[in-house]
């Protein structure tokens, strides 16, 4: 399902993250290197703009949501991320 597929509706992709997070930097590398073959609408959020996401998010960041679903904190495996990116596509075109 990769190579792009699917690219006429994007899947959105929030990043929860903050300045000099090591853990945040790697998830946004694996990210770019996932958006090559994936119509990802990614939207990065530093969580230390608003005082409401820094109370809720600060012990899980990085936080990635899919398609408003919280998917991964912390770590990303690209295998892992790649079969759920599939996954959404796949329901896209089964269900509409």
């Amino acid at each position: 399902m990769a190579n792009g597929q699917g690219k006429g509706h994007s899947i959105k992709a929030d990043l929860y993250t903050k300045e000099d997070c090591c853990l945040c930097q790697e998830m946004k590398e694996v990210l770019e290197r996932v958006k090559i073959d994936y119509p990802l609408e990614l939207v990065e959020v530093d969580i230390q703009n608003d005082p409401g996401l820094f109370e809720r998010y600060r012990d899980e960041i990085p936080v990635l949501f899919l398609e408003w679903r919280k998917a991964f904190k912390y770590r990303v495996k690209e295998k892992v991320l790649r079969r759920k990116l599939d996954l959404i596509l796949i329901s896209r075109t089964l269900f509409g």
